[in-house]
């Protein structure tokens, strides 16, 4: 397994386009790996190329890749990066062998993280009608399916708790009579992204279809190890629903005293 991290250079319209749209990006990130064809489907336990954008400002946006095997971002960087500064010392990205860190995670552990997700539930507006898709719209329910008690199992992980004297009141601030998750646990959303974008247009058929809505939401906060292997796996197979649209990498760092990431 390898993580890779490559800056975005969004002055260049090239990359203004991958940025508007996750099917672009996708391909993009997908042509890395000249190995990988498009017909092929990986076993569900399988890792699997996954993709994150990082907005830290308007002009500085990163994607990090974590694939299985090394990627080759050369396209990135002529389309979307600095090609003039770029040599086989420097060629435009970072990539490093992602095994050894996964190997090292033991139960017990604790991390600060960032993931990107697609935290989604089903509903059903009318009784008799099918259950629909729909996404979580308030920070509150957004944190809630992350904190879900079955997910986090699966996940191999527990988001901390915070002490109690650091929780705005000994009880949590209220949302529907029931605690708000963001006054008890260290978890916040720092970014939720709509994204709507045309899979035909981005495909490179003629043919309108229907547009594709996305709702992206970018988390941080501080998680505990609870079951190794399953929490190598949630980082080599990712988290929920749209990985292909830069959903599901979840990223570790070691805590700072702010409990921020350190990248």
């Amino acid at each position: 397994m390898f993580i890779s991290r490559f800056r975005v250079n969004t002055a260049r319209p090239a990359a203004r386009r991958l940025l508007s749209s996750p099917q672009a990006m996708h391909a993009a990130v997908m042509s890395s790996f000249p190995h990988l064809l498009p017909s092929n489907t990986p076993a569900p336990d399988a890792p699997r190329v996954l993709w994150r954008l990082d907005h830290r400002a308007r002009a500085e946006v990163l994607l990090y890749v974590v694939s299985p095997d090394r990627s080759d971002l050369t396209h990135l960087v002529e389309q979307a990066g600095w090609p003039a500064v770029a040599d086989p010392d420097n060629p435009g990205w970072q990539s490093r062998p992602y095994t050894p860190f996964l190997n090292r995670l033991t139960a017990g552990d604790r991390w600060a993280f960032r993931l990107t997700a697609n935290p989604v539930h089903t509903i059903r507006r009318k009784e008799g009608e099918p259950r629909k898709l729909t996404a979580h719209l308030t920070p509150a329910h957004q944190m809630g399916w992350l904190l879900d008690e079955d997910r986090q199992k699966r996940l191999g992980f527990g988001v901390c708790e915070k002490p109690a004297d650091r929780r705005l009141l000994p009880e949590g601030t209220t949302h529907h009579k029931r605690p708000h998750p963001g006054d008890r646990y260290e978890l916040a959303v720092r970014d939720t992204r709509t994204l709507s974008f045309d899979k035909s247009r981005d495909s490179g058929s003629s043919r309108r279809g229907k547009p594709v809505t996305v709702v992206t939401v970018a988390f941080e906060g501080r998680l505990e190890v609870t079951d190794p292997d399953a929490l190598r796996r949630t980082l080599t197979q990712g988290v929920g629903r749209a990985r292909a649209y830069g959903c599901g990498l979840l990223t570790l760092a070691p805590v700072t005293p702010s409990g921020r990431p350190t990248s």
